[in-house]
């Protein structure tokens, strides 16, 4: 289950907002003070993560004035599985009549005005309106039982309640559907219930990383993102923890009724009286944190290091094979605090990768250009204000992405002027592997000119798709230079992400080159990383070339191309890109520079 769209309804400055939500990686982007940090203590709000309280300093001051006493936060969610609620027969939303007009679920939180306190909790849906059908959920087995036989309803199985409730349904006809919000107290009970309890279980778990605040024993940033990983752990094995209650119930149950039919022997009526029953479900609390050699807890240190950890931590996270089933929201306020700006970049670019894996939400809020540049185009949501000066957050499209740019000062790279056409690359290590490679086939006679003769210059714009990249692109083509995109295949984490880009690319009018390999790391010959260094690698032309010459030779990741490319020579750059089309053999690499040598007429 994803977030789709967060509603805001007299929330702090936001007396009306919806904002919708990316699959991989959405920033929200702007100036200070404009309403950022708000989105995500919302979000930290309603999924009660405890990192932000409500109260009632969050009611909308006007909203107030004018006699509103409440408060709202609503959350659509999409990617909805089933409900299984025995052992052989699923329901699904849509057949119990609880998704609204978008067909996705919206759960609705309102607060009290004068509290803050949680006054409620609804799903709005399009439901039957007309009785017996409109509180079918609210109903027990007997008297689903009841109602089926007053329609003369055929059930399939009438110990499940879900067949009864579809039965009656069925036998209505046309239902008279409207929007409702259906109580999930009041409107829920016996079976129903189990459908909410299903319902909460595929809502996403969310971990907010916030900028600022006074660092104490209970520090949630000290003990998250740590403790997150205790959350993640708990999901992963939730089916193994619900087992485990109910053996446990089991055995205490049995335990309880051997005594009672002893108690009934000596005092049958007292006996009689006793219904054994768990107050409560076992709450699972693990408290984690880090402690230094020096016995001082990780919430004690400066706030840099406390940042440096949890750069880390999403290092290591994007780095992991895919993780659980249930979706990880990982919000994080302003990356770039208290951060050295080699350690911003290399967070966000952490973020982005780790949003490329499945069931991974990323949210970010910044006002730095560094970073700003760097989110994919269609995540932006540019937070600013109206001409009311009330907050308002406004999608993508040209003049938005134009405001974005000057607004948070977002500049394309420098040294196109002197270009006489441009590459446009995800980051240096491209430059290095084009440039070398264009030198020494051309040295070598297979390409008749180096990109540097034509003065084609490769401009690392830190992925296709991203502000930087939009701001060079518009560059560009003001200074009317011509210009192309190479990117990996691996880049875009999907086929589907390299096709959109390509898409966009190619409706300019230009040319997207693709590396048939994952990565650009891919090409480097074995052989030569044996005799530079005595490790032995092997890798295939799909898999992680750069993890596994990182483990073999302990050259960092982003240094492998670097380190080994420019001892590459022109015989071993074709052999490493050699392929087969039918009866001929091509070589990859020196047609994509042959072809991005044309950008440039030789008159």
């Amino acid at each position: 289950m994803r977030l789709k769209t967060l509603k805001l309804t007299n929330f702090r400055g936001y007396q009306s907002l919806t904002i919708p939500f990316e699959a991989e990686l959405t920033g929200v982007v702007g100036r200070n003070d404009y309403g950022k940090s708000t989105i995500l203590e919302a979000l930290d709000i309603f999924f009660g993560s405890g990192t932000v309280k409500p109260d009632r300093s969050d009611m909308n001051c006007f909203a107030l004035a004018d006699g509103e006493d409440y408060f709202e936060i609503a959350c659509e969610f999409e990617d909805i599985q089933p409900l299984i609620l025995d052992s052989s027969v699923e329901t699904t939303l849509e057949q119990e009549y609880l998704l609204n007009e978008n067909r996705t679920l919206e759960i609705v939180k309102r607060y009290k005005a004068s509290t803050g306190k949680l006054d409620g909790v609804a799903i709005r849906c399009l439901h039957p309106v007309d009785p017996p059908f409109n509180n079918l959920l609210n109903k027990k087995i007997g008297e689903l039982r009841n109602i089926a036989r007053e329609l003369n309803a055929a059930v399939e199985d009438e110990r499940v309640s879900s067949l009864f409730r579809k039965a009656i349904r069925q036998a209505g006809g046309d239902l008279r559907i409207q929007e409702t919000l259906l109580d999930v107290e009041k409107g829920f009970s016996g079976d129903g219930k189990e459908i909410w309890s299903k319902i909460e279980s595929q809502l996403p778990t969310y971990a907010l990383f916030k900028a600022d605040r006074e660092s104490n024993d209970d520090d949630a940033e000290a003990k998250n993102p740590l403790q997150q990983a205790v959350k993640e752990a708990q999901a992963e094995l939730e089916v193994e923890i619900r087992d485990l209650e109910r053996r446990v119930e089991e055995r205490v149950l049995e335990v309880a009724s051997r005594t009672l039919n002893k108690l009934r022997e000596m005092a049958p009526d007292l006996a009689n009286e006793l219904n054994p029953r768990f107050k409560e479900k076992p709450k699972w609390t693990f408290n984690f944190t880090l402690d230094g050699e020096n016995g001082i807890p990780i919430n004690k240190r400066g706030s840099g290091v406390r940042r440096l950890i949890l750069l880390n931590f999403f290092r290591a996270e994007a780095e992991k094979a895919a993780g659980a089933n249930r979706t990880v929201i990982y919000a994080i306020e302003e990356p770039e605090t208290s951060q050295h700006p080699n350690y911003q970049v290399m967070l966000m670019k952490a973020l982005l990768s780790l949003a490329e894996q499945p069931n991974r939400q990323i949210i970010v809020t910044t006002h730095v250009p560094a970073l700003a540049g760097l989110i994919p185009v269609e995540g932006i949501r540019f937070v600013s204000r109206n001409e009311a000066g009330q907050p308002v957050v406004k999608l993508p499209n040209d003049d938005v992405l134009r405001e974005v740019a000057n607004s948070l000062g977002v500049l394309p790279e420098t040294g196109m002027e002197r270009a006489r056409a441009v590459i446009l690359v995800e980051g240096h290590q491209d430059v290095i592997f084009l440039r070398h490679a264009s030198r020494v086939l051309k040295e070598a006679g297979y390409l008749s000119n180096s990109l540097d003769d034509k003065k084609i210059v490769p401009i690392p714009i830190g992925g296709c798709g991203s502000i930087k990249h939009w701001v060079t692109l518009k560059l560009a083509d003001s200074l009317g230079v011509p210009w192309c995109v190479f990117m990996d295949s691996y880049s875009g984490g999907s086929n589907n992400n390299v096709e959109k880009r390509r898409q966009e690319v190619e409706s300019l009018g230009k040319k997207l080159y693709v590396t048939r390999k994952r990565e650009i790391e891919n090409y480097l010959c074995p052989e030569l990383i044996r005799d530079l260094t005595g490790a032995e690698v092997t890798y295939t032309d799909t898999c992680d070339a750069k993890a596994i010459i990182n483990a073999a030779t302990k050259v960092r990741k982003d240094d492998v191309i670097g380190r080994f490319w420019p001892n590459m020579t022109a015989e071993k750059i074709r052999s490493m890109s050699a392929y087969q089309d039918g009866d001929v053999q091509r070589y990859e690499l020196q047609e994509i520079l042959s072809e991005m040598l044309e950008l440039v007429s030789d008159g």
